[in-house]
């Protein structure tokens, strides 16, 4: 089997799209939560907190007639992708349309504007102003499609559509295309744009935040005093590649992909099962060949609602059997949905390579019903760590578990 390295990495953030920006924002400690004022027109929902990506516009020099087919989605996705092939020193190698490059990315689903637009048509009976265009915005393959149209991408499409798991299982599945010789380079990751529709579900959930008045005090995980996730937005992609191709080209390695595991509950839509959460993180352990001591740190889920930090706290206890270094980037740019994942495989990467690893915002006091751990607070960490494991836990019980070994160049 093939060995897989991570060699480009690139994102939209509420903290800028470059890896210096987002740095200097986490290491002052900023929260990129606003208060949501456009929100106000819906008065049931209680909730005002988002995390936006302010000044965001579509690049100049991306064609309009591409860029009719991209809602916002589609568009973080796309210049994610942009950035990190060009960090790969693959923006134009003709590799990309040879077959041997594919493309798995994820998203919650597609842009909300077209389907408010088609439901709006459906309950007047009048569908006359209805596009393709529309429904290509919507669909939720909607960025995978467009990076692969866009950078001109023959291979494989593996899109997925988890929810919270949807970029780091587009990681895994992009990792695995390639430990397995199907494909040779694979384009993973995931994007979801901020909308009032997802904050609503949520909220309607009792999952949201609702400290209005201090949204830089929120989201708090693992916190005794937490009171919900606060919804973002953003896209990142990872470039990932067979090690002997990517040395044979002298591309720089960020690091290496060990192990991947995924997993489903099996027992209720919304509640988390710590048994299988746990379970996944044996899986990807024992798809990279190492025992649990081998792991330095845990890039944690941690959306600060009740059952999902109890529950990943004590399976994540359950298969350290110590008090593992934790921390959550949650709680500097919100949860971005689809893009969590891949977004906070970025953050790991680049602060295991540095060797300085983020606390959790807004951590005061652990909450005691979560597990005994060594959960990151107030300052960064220095920790000489080779390894770390990142996860996911999504709706309808779908777990990911990723380790990743920093890079040798």
């Amino acid at each position: 089997m093939r060995r897989v390295v991570v060699t480009g990495m690139g994102g939209v953030t509420p903290f800028g799209e470059t890896w210096e920006a987002i740095d200097r924002a986490v290491s002052a400690g900023r929260s990129g939560v606003k208060v949501m004022r456009e929100w106000d027109q819906y008065p049931e929902i209680q909730t005002r907190l988002g995390v936006p990506i302010e000044g965001f516009e579509v690049p100049a020099h991306y064609p309009r007639k591409m860029v009719r087919s991209m809602g916002r989605v589609a568009l973080l996705g796309v210049r994610a992708t942009e950035l990190a092939l060009r960090d790969a020193g693959l923006l134009d190698d003709a590799i990309l349309r040879g077959g041997r490059v594919g493309v798995a990315y994820g998203s919650s689903f597609g842009s909300v504007d077209p389907i408010v637009s088609l439901g709006r048509s459906l309950a007047s009976g009048r569908i006359g102003g209805l596009s393709a265009t529309g429904y290509i915005q919507a669909m939720s393959h909607t960025a995978a499609v467009n990076i692969g149209v866009y950078f001109g991408l023959t291979g494989r499409v593996i899109p997925t559509s988890t929810a919270c798991t949807s970029s780091s299982q587009a990681i895994g599945y992009a990792y695995e295309s390639i430990r397995e010789g199907r494909q040779t380079i694979m384009v993973s990751g995931g994007s979801d744009e901020l909308s009032v529709f997802t904050a609503a579900v949520f909220d309607t959930l009792y999952a949201t935040s609702q400290r209005n008045d201090a949204p830089d005090q929120s989201p708090r995980p693992f916190d005794r005093d937490r009171d919900g996730l606060v919804v973002g937005e953003g896209g990142c992609t990872l470039i990932l590649e067979d090690r002997d191709h990517a040395l044979a080209r002298g591309a720089r390695i960020h690091a290496e992909i060990l192990g991947f595991g995924t997993n489903s509950d099996g027992a209720h839509i919304t509640q988390p099962q710590q048994s299988t959460m746990a379970e996944t993180m044996r899986l990807a352990l024992a798809d990279a060949g190492l025992p649990a001591d081998a792991i330095g740190w845990v890039n944690a889920h941690g959306t600060a609602t009740e059952y999902g930090d109890i529950a990943e706290s004590h399976a994540t206890r359950e298969v350290f059997q110590k008090r593992v270094p934790i921390t959550s980037f949650k709680s500097y740019m919100g949860h971005p949905l689809g893009a969590c994942g891949s977004l906070e495989a970025w953050m790991g990467i680049e602060m295991s390579r540095a060797g300085r690893i983020a606390p959790t915002l807004n951590l005061v006091e652990p909450d005691p019903r979560c597990a005994d751990l060594d959960y990151l607070q107030f300052t960064h960490r220095d920790l000489d760590a080779a390894c770390f494991i990142s996860n996911n836990f999504a709706f309808g019980g779908i777990n990911t578990s990723l380790v990743f070994q920093r890079g040798d160049s």
